[in-house]
């Protein structure tokens, strides 16, 4: 009879976890774990006295949109998503990578530098039919044990008012390569034109048949933004699908007072809704610990990378903590950390994946860098020197190996 195959235990030695004292991290069948099991094989890895901290969540990018990697686009000024939208159907035909080895650069190197973690969003139009979903899963099936992909069919260019969307939101949903239904602006940009219906009717019914989650886009401010969240909400409860839904941006939640911000967190603590920021600016990044103290479960996102919206973006997600602690204007360690947490603990909520705690039986998912402490590391931005998923080194120096 053949013996069963011995455990490999991978030890990592002399690494210190957030800043407490250099110490061994046993990653065990992709968990921590107290000690090296009984007769398991060991492999070494010398952490040479670095931070270890967990890896990172990447709650809302657009990969099939980016031109990572490609050569230069000269932007043309856009008022309005309506222009915005026009610009990607044209940096779309202007790139000679197709979807599928773009959006693989770009996860490649989010992966590189920390991120275990992703929702992506892919475009569904007339103008590209499904291929951005059949690229940007392709790439994350290539990845797949590297990065996580939530895979969302997003109908950048309204179902409203662009005919067409809603069918092809339909055959996305029923391919079996997404997770998630978008939505976008359906109080703005998506009622207008001569299109006719009802956007989150549409795209709540998908989601309902086909056993789907729901990401909409709300960059809609005032009562424009808010009478859509209502209406999310309300639906959300009327069809059982708490948990199951988020909306990104919510540019409008950032604008309230105190006590509206209260009440309307209330309303989506109640219905189960998760939100997404992305740290624009000051006047657009949501206030997410008191979001959290209201039982709202908060992401941060990348958004676009390099795309026709904006020559910005890295797809990093500590250099995203940073961009929110600048936007904060974050003094405090603990408020330098809240923004680390927000990327780490907040994203991995929100996908529904284990918190990368570094205690026995947490996922052993960490990066080592150099750095004296976690605030310091959030402002100065160190290399990531090692980047390890599920107990396994994917990562050296900034390039998967």
């Amino acid at each position: 009879m053949t013996p069963p195959p011995l455990r490999t235990a991978t030890v990592f030695h002399d690494v210190r976890p957030f800043r407490g004292p250099a110490r061994e991290l046993i990653a065990v069948d992709g968990l921590l774990v107290d000690e090296v099991p009984p007769g398991a094989a060991v492999e070494r890895v010398d952490g040479g006295g670095r931070l270890a901290l967990p890896t990172l969540v990447d709650a809302h990018i657009h990969p099939d949109k980016t031109s990572w990697g490609e050569p230069w686009h000269s932007r043309r000024p856009a008022h309005g998503i309506a222009e915005y939208v026009a610009g990607d159907v044209e940096l779309a035909r202007a790139l000679p990578a197709p979807v599928a080895e773009r959006a693989l650069r770009l996860m490649s190197h989010a992966a590189a530098r920390g991120t275990r973690a992703m929702r992506a969003h892919a475009d569904v139009a007339p103008a590209y039919g499904l291929s951005g979903i059949e690229g940007v899963a392709e790439a994350a099936r290539r990845l797949a044990g590297i990065v996580d992909v939530e895979l969302v069919a997003f109908p950048q260019h309204g179902v409203v008012r662009t005919p067409g969307v809603a069918e092809l939101l339909a055959e996305a949903a029923a391919s079996g390569l997404v997770s998630h239904i978008g939505g976008i602006d359906p109080a703005g940009f998506d009622a207008e034109g001569d299109g006719e219906g009802d956007q989150l009717g549409t795209v709540f019914a998908l989601a309902e048949r086909h056993g789907l989650g729901l990401d909409i886009h709300l960059h809609d401010r005032g009562e424009q933004g808010l009478a859509p969240l209502r209406d999310i909400a309300a639906r959300t409860r009327a069809l059982g699908l708490q948990g199951r839904v988020s909306v990104a941006h919510a540019f409008a939640v950032a604008g309230l007072t105190a006590k509206e911000l209260d009440e309307t967190a209330d309303l989506l603590a109640g219905a189960g809704i998760s939100l997404t920021t992305v740290a624009l600016s000051v006047t657009t990044i949501l206030p997410f610990r008191r979001l959290a103290e209201r039982g709202v479960r908060v992401g941060l996102g990348s958004d676009g990378v390099r795309d026709s919206w904006s020559p910005f973006g890295n797809a990093d997600m500590l250099h995203r903590a940073w961009l929110a602690a600048w936007a904060l204007d974050a003094r405090l360690d603990e408020e330098l950390e809240a923004c680390f947490r927000l990327a780490a603990d907040g994203g991995a909520e929100l996908l529904g994946l284990p918190k990368a705690d570094l205690r026995a039986g947490s996922p052993a998912d960490f990066m080592l860098v150099d750095g004296e402490c976690l605030p310091q590391v959030v402002v100065d931005q160190p290399g990531r020197d090692l980047v390890v998923r599920a107990g396994r080194v994917v990562a050296r120096d900034g390039r998967l190996v």
